[in-house]
């Protein structure tokens, strides 16, 4: 880890060292259950293989439970994550209760170090950000050389965090509150940035108008819609159904005006039915996935095949999927939805309307690829708008080399005081 390990001198919340790993017991369990779980018989829609009109293919699932039988080997994926330093950092909420937040981090041991921020959202976890972070570690090969603390966490409820509570209900604002409370805990309270996708979007959004803990404004980008604490925003997320007001399509480009006949109608006509379950019957598909590991490949599995660019390789769907399987995550991990159903989508709403930096990077297989006139719209200071001609939704995990750059090159057009 070379050092990358060290907490920063002002951290004030306790936190433990981590170490990814599933028992023996607990993979064998899994290898029965998942030998045992049958595949839905062929039917007219699961032998459509060409376009995924119908949800996951009947040939998909069969060779994806063969390789994840007989070849996928489970300690290679906790190899590469323990390759980095992984924590869990302890944070009482205001009303007393404990959660045990899980990330995995490079600490730099320069004083005037960025803190960044990543935060994931659904079908996500921290996985999508090993790739980047071996980037960062690549490009800055120790700790003094490394200008940013670098903090990829797993939100409450996913994975190898705790959470949500089981006595209240808890959403996004909540989320927003926890994970700013990580960010003073680790000592970042003069300012840090931060990077969301997807609910990490919206979570990003929520904390650039909410908190003024962090002195300065540094706005990093994710896929589509995002905003971000007192520091920095960087979205490549922005999912917002309503075009605003008095907005003169003439100005779209070409390449949005695609996505939003193609990605941006498919989700709203055909490609939204997950969502609908999630806010409206949580608990009856949580239990329905957490019975059969296929069933949780079933669901996840189509959302990184439909919402990426180019199907990345079948292990890493596996590696997020098994995570999720290990964790119990799913059921835990989509209270969001409710929210998001029942009030809307943080973007836009002016209670959290601020004008600190925001940097946006477009990707044209975005589920909903706004237009940057959208973006403009909202009032936002956006000083970087990068468009890229490859990827999806999964922007850090899809193009980590082009995120990394995209995040640099935000920081150098705004104004760090850490930075000298």
């Amino acid at each position: 880890m070379a050092g990358y390990d060290t907490i920063p001198q002002g951290a004030n919340i306790k936190v433990d060292k981590f170490t990814l790993s599933i028992s023996d017991e607990e993979l064998s369990d899994f290898k029965t259950l998942l030998r045992l779980s049958k595949l839905a018989p062929q039917t007219y829609e699961n032998l459509h293989t060409d376009d995924g009109t119908f949800g996951v293919s009947h040939e998909w699932m069969s060779k994806a439970k063969e390789y994840w039988l007989n070849e996928y080997d489970w300690r290679t994926v906790e190899t590469y994550n323990n390759s980095f330093p992984n924590y869990i950092a302890h944070i009482k909420d205001d009303d007393g209760e404990p959660f045990r937040i899980h990330f995995a981090a490079l600490f730099s041991k320069r004083d005037n170090a960025i803190p960044l921020l990543y935060m994931h959202g659904w079908p996500g976890s921290h996985f999508e950000f090993l790739d980047i972070l071996t980037l960062y570690r690549e490009k800055y090969s120790s700790p003094e050389d490394l200008p940013y603390h670098i903090i990829a966490v797993s939100l409450p409820g996913w994975t190898l965090s705790s959470g949500p509570p089981l006595t209240k209900d808890f959403g996004m604002e909540d989320i927003g509150r926890i994970m700013n409370k990580l960010m003073l805990g680790l000592g970042f309270g003069s300012g840090y940035v931060l990077q969301g996708g997807d609910i990490g979007s919206f979570t990003a959004a929520i904390m650039s108008g909410t908190y003024d803990e962090c002195k300065v404004l540094l706005p990093p980008q994710t896929v589509g819609f995002s905003t971000e604490q007192r520091l920095n925003l960087s979205d490549n997320f922005a999912a917002s159904s309503t075009k605003p007001a008095g907005l003169d399509e003439s100005q779209y480009t070409e390449e949005e005006k695609i996505g939003m006949e193609t990605r941006a109608k498919a989700f709203y006509t055909t490609g939204n039915a997950y969502a609908r379950e999630h806010a409206t019957r949580p608990a009856t598909i949580g239990f329905a996935l957490s019975a059969s590991p296929l069933a949780l490949l079933a669901w996840i599995g189509e959302k990184f095949i439909e919402w990426t660019d180019e199907t990345p390789p079948l292990k890493n769907i596996l590696d997020s999927v098994t995570l999720y399987w290990f964790t119990q995550s799913f059921p835990r991990c989509i209270y969001a939805y409710r929210e998001a159903a029942a009030q809307g989508l943080p973007h836009g709403n002016p209670k959290y309307a601020n004008d600190k930096p925001v940097a946006y990077s477009w990707f044209p297989k975005e589920v909903f690829p706004v237009p940057k006139a959208w973006i403009l719209a909202q009032g936002l200071n956006v000083v970087l708008f990068r468009r890229h001609e490859i990827g999806g939704h999964f922007a850090v995990m899809e193009k980590p080399r082009e995120m990394m750059q995209d995040m640099e090159d935000f920081l150098e057009k705004i104004e760090w005081p850490l930075k000298k």
